[in-house]
C-alpha cells in the first residue's frame, strides 16, 4: 500500500457559497469582461456588471414562479452561455441544479426527474420540450418547464420585475459551503445511475485550490487577459468544474456547443482562448488532420522531422525537469526554432494563436501526443478524477509534467493505492454520498477513502498512473487477466484506426473490433490515387485491410503475449454517442458495443488470424 498527501493551499470558506463571487466580481471591476456570447456576427462581451444584472433578474424570476431553497431544477442543454446564467441564478436562491446530457432518451430523463425529484426544468429547445413532456405525466411533481430557444430567460425577467433584490440577497446569504449544489448523475459502480450529491464546499474545495496551483493556466505570466473556451458538455463534471473555476478566476469565458473541427476549429480561431479543457480525441484528431495536410502537400518527411524534434524537445525539458539530463542542447534548441516557423506556430494558430495550455481528461492521453503538443508550444495537463471527486483528483503540473501519468495528487488530496492497486481518494472535493442512497454510498468508501474501481501505481515522485478499470479486466478462459486499455492504445496509433475495442472475456485469446478513421481513410486512399469503396467494401478491401494487420501486428510487438490481439474484425460502422456506444466524453460503452456487435464478436473466434 502507498499513499501521499498534498495539503491544500486555499482553506475552504467557512461561510458563503458559489453565487457570491458573481457579486463580488461585479463591486470590484464592474467593466472587466467576463464572458463572450456568441450571436450571428460574432462574440459580444458582456461585463461582470451585466452578468451580475441578469444572474440577478433571472433569479428573481425563479423565485416569482416558484423555486425555493433546496428545489432541484433540471438543466438539459447543450453547452452555451444560458446554462452558465441558469447555474449561478438557481444558487443564488438555494436551489440545486441537476444536469442531463441533452441526447438523453425519455427513459434516461424520467429516471432522473424521478430520482432526484425535480420540481423544475430548463430545456434548450421543442425537442427537449417534447422529451420531457412525454414522461410528464410520470412526474407529479415537475410543475414548471422552461425552454431557453423560446424565450425562457425573457419570461423570468418580466415574472421577476416586482421582486426586491434584497430579497434575492437574503436567500443567497443563507446558503453556507455545505449546502448542496448540484447533483449529477453517474453510472457509479453498477445498476441505475446514482446521484451524486456536490456541495459548493466541494466546488470551492476543487477550484480554488486548482486555480491556485495551476497559474500559469488561469492567469498567463505575460499578462494577457486570460480566457476559455467551454466545449465540454456541462452535465459531464470536467466541463462543470472549468466552468466555475475560470469564474472564480476571473477568466473570460466562451461557449461552444458543437466540437466537430469543421465547426470548431473556426471558433476557436475567433475567440482566441488561452486555455481550453477537452478530451484527448480532440487533439488526436488534431494531429492527424495535420500531418494529412502535410501529405497532401508532399510535406510528409518534414512534418514527421518536426514531430520527432518536438518530442525530443520536450522528452528533454521533462529529463532535466526530474533531474535525469540536462535538457535540450544547442541543435536541438536550433531545429526547434526552425520548426515552429515551419510547422508548430501554424498549429497554435489554427488553434486561435494564445492556446498554451489544455486541460485534457476523461481518457488516456498517449504519451507521444503530449510530447508532440509540448514540443510545439502547448502543454497537454492531463488528470485524473470522477464525478466522485468533483473532476480532479490528480493532475500534471505545467511546469513539471511527466507525460503519460495523470500526475500527483491536487492541493488539497490524498491518494492511496489499496494492497489490490485500486486508487483510493480522500480531500474537501470528495463527495459525501449518493442522493437518497445510503447503501450505495457505503459501497465506495472504505474507512473514509472513496474507492475509484481504477487500478493504479504512484511512482517515487508521486506522479499517478492509472491502469484501467477494474470491472473492465477481461480473463480469458485460461484465468490470464488482462485490462484492455493498454492494447486498445497501441492500436488507436495508427493513423487509419479511430476507435478499438478488445474482447477476450470468457473466450481463448483477445480479440479486437475496430472502426475506421474516415477522414483518414479517404486521404488514405486519395495518396494512392483509389476511389473510395462503398463501406460494404471497403471493411474487405486487400489492401486496407493488411494495412489495418500491420497496425494490429506493431502493437503486438510492443505487449507482452498475454495482450496480444489474435484476430480482429473491420466495423462497416462507428462507435457514436447517438447510438449509445460512447460516453459524451467519448469514452467506450464496452457492454453496449458487445451487445451490439455480438455477432461480429462471435465470428472472430471461428477462426483465427495470426
Amino acid at each position: 500500500m502507498r499513499e501521499i498527501t498534498v495539503p491544500p493551499l486555499v482553506p475552504v470558506p467557512s461561510a458563503g457559497n458559489l453565487a457570491d463571487i458573481v457579486f463580488e466580481h461585479a463591486a470590484v471591476d464592474p467593466e472587466r469582461v467576463a464572458f463572450g456570447r456568441k450571436e450571428a456576427d460574432g462574440w459580444r462581451d458582456v461585463t461582470a456588471r451585466a452578468f451580475r444584472d441578469e444572474v440577478m433578474a433571472v433569479a428573481k424570476g425563479l423565485l416569482a414562479q416558484g423555486v425555493r431553497d433546496g428545489d432541484r431544477v433540471a438543466i438539459v442543454s447543450r453547452t452555451r452561455y444560458e446554462w452558465t446564467l441558469f447555474d449561478f441564478a438557481l444558487w443564488c436562491v438555494g436551489a440545486q441544479s441537476v444536469p442531463l446530457y441533452p441526447a438523453s432518451s425519455a427513459e434516461q430523463l424520467f429516471w432522473t426527474l424521478h430520482d432526484a425529484e425535480v420540481s423544475a426544468c430548463v430545456v434548450e429547445h421543442e425537442d427537449h420540450a417534447m422529451t420531457v413532456g412525454s414522461v410528464v405525466d410520470r412526474l407529479p411533481g415537475l410543475h414548471r418547464l422552461w425552454q431557453l430557444d423560446a424565450g425562457a430567460v425573457e419570461e423570468l425577467t418580466e415574472a421577476g420585475a416586482g421582486i426586491d433584490d434584497e430579497e434575492v440577497h437574503r436567500r443567497r446569504r443563507a446558503v453556507t459551503p455545505d449546502s448542496p449544489a448540484t447533483v449529477l448523475y453517474t453510472a457509479g459502480t453498477t445498476g441505475r445511475p446514482k446521484g451524486c450529491v456536490l456541495t459548493h464546499a466541494n466546488f470551492m474545495a476543487e477550484t480554488d485550490n486548482i486555480v491556485r496551483r495551476f497559474g500559469p493556466v488561469f492567469s498567463p505570466p505575460s499578462g494577457e487577459e486570460a480566457g476559455t473556451l467551454l466545449v465540454l458538455p456541462l452535465a459531464h463534471i470536467l466541463g462543470r468544474m472549468v466552468q466555475v473555476a475560470a469564474v472564480r478566476a476571473g477568466v473570460r469565458v466562451g461557449h461552444q456547443a458543437r466540437t466537430s473541427g469543421p465547426v470548431l476549429l473556426p471558433e476557436l480561431r475567433s475567440f482566441r482562448p488561452t486555455f481550453l479543457a477537452t478530451v484527448p480525441y480532440l487533439f488526436e484528431k488534431i494531429f492527424a488532420a495535420a500531418r494529412r495536410e502535410a501529405e497532401r502537400a508532399g510535406k510528409e518527411r518534414p512534418f514527421d522531422k518536426a514531430v520527432e524534434v518536438a518530442v525530443r524537445y520536450a522528452s528533454a525539458l521533462e529529463d532535466r525537469a526530474f533531474g535525469t539530463g540536462p535538457g535540450p542542447g544547442t541543435a536541438l534548441r536550433v531545429q526547434r526554432q526552425v520548426f515552429d516557423k515551419l510547422v508548430y506556430s501554424k498549429i497554435r494558430e489554427s488553434l486561435g494563436g494564445r492556446m498554451r495550455f489544455a486541460l485534457s481528461g476523461g481518457a488516456v492521453l498517449e504519451r507521444r501526443l503530449g510530447l508532440f503538443f509540448a514540443g510545439a508550444g502547448i502543454t497537454l495537463v492531463e488528470g485524473y478524477g470522477l464525478t466522485e471527486s468533483t473532476a480532479a483528483a490528480t493532475a500534471n503540473p505545467p511546469e513539471r509534467p511527466r507525460f503519460g501519468t495523470v500526475g500527483p495528487p491536487v492541493p488539497g488530496t490524498s491518494v492511496r493505492i489499496a494492497d489490490d492497486g485500486e486508487v483510493l481518494l480522500r480531500g474537501g472535493h470528495v463527495f459525501a454520498g449518493y442522493l437518497d442512497d445510503p447503501r450505495g454510498t457505503g459501497t465506495v468508501f472504505r474507512d473514509g477513502w472513496l474507492a475509484t474501481g481504477d487500478l493504479g501505481v504512484l511512482d517515487d515522485d508521486g506522479y499517478l498512473t492509472i491502469r484501467g478499470r477494474k470491472t473492465e479486466t477481461l480473463v480469458t478462459c485460461g484465468g490470464t487477466g488482462v485490462l484492455p486499455s493498454a492494447p486498445e492504445e497501441r492500436v488507436r496509433a495508427h493513423p487509419l484506426v479511430d476507435r478499438c475495442l478488445v474482447v477476450g472475456n470468457g473466450r481463448p485469446f483477445l480479440a479486437a473490433l475496430i472502426t475506421l478513421d474516415r477522414p483518414a481513410v479517404a486521404h488514405w486512399f486519395a495518396m494512392r490515387e483509389r476511389p473510395v469503396p462503398p463501406p460494404g467494401e471497403l471493411v474487405r478491401d486487400p489492401e486496407l485491410e493488411a494495412e489495418i494487420r500491420e497496425a494490429v501486428v506493431a502493437a503486438n510487438a510492443q505487449a507482452p503475449p498475454d495482450e496480444s490481439i489474435r484476430t480482429f474484425r473491420i466495423l462497416t460502422g462507428q462507435f457514436t454517442e447517438e447510438q449509445g456506444l460512447l460516453t459524451p466524453t467519448m469514452k467506450l460503452k464496452r457492454r453496449a458495443i458487445e451487445k451490439t456487435y455480438a455477432t461480429e464478436v462471435d465470428a472472430l473466434y471461428q477462426h483465427t488470424a495470426f
